[in-house]
């Protein structure tokens, strides 16, 4: 007798990838949390996956990154932070700040950058610590088609978007 586990269910973000010149990682945690994560999230009716991104992160850390400017990296799946038994399914995006500064807004109670060493003593989301620590310069960083890649699209499709 087989006792099959329920599918997980999923959650659809857009998630950003975006370093300091050190190669840090910017990571987030929301109010009532205790997971840094990617800046990012849910996605409203009709939206992109980049509109997604640039407005979040306006209304997360006060940066203003048009759509057009955010480089698709692919789809990554991870276990979901804060929610137990749901899978979030990212569209993970690099954008670069410029001279922008980022800072605490919407319902971000506080923002840190982060690279490997510093990651040790932080509650990093899956998603984060999975796929975009260390910095992507390294042989570690994840390639469409990967076995822990998730549901990435192809190059066709991601260049379709």
């Amino acid at each position: 007798m087989s006792t099959a586990q329920p599918e997980p269910r999923r959650i659809r973000v857009s998630a950003a990838v975006i370093r300091d010149d050190a190669g840090r990682l910017l990571v987030v945690r929301k109010a009532g949390t205790t997971a840094f994560m990617q800046p990012g999230g849910k996605p409203e009716p009709g939206e992109t996956p980049a509109e997604t991104l640039s407005r979040e992160l306006e209304e997360e850390i006060g940066v203003r990154i048009d759509a057009g400017d955010l480089h698709p990296l692919g789809r990554f799946t991870a276990a979901a932070a804060n929610e137990p038994g749901f899978l979030v399914v990212a569209d993970v995006f690099e954008a670069s700040l410029g001279s922008q500064r980022p800072r605490v807004g919407a319902e971000i109670a506080e923002l840190r950058w982060i690279g490997t060493v510093d990651a040790g003593g932080v509650d990093v989301a899956p998603l984060a610590r999975e796929y975009f620590l260390p910095a992507p310069d390294t042989a570690s960083r994840p390639q469409p088609g990967s076995p822990r890649h998730g549901d990435a699209p192809s190059a066709a499709s991601r260049s379709s978007r």
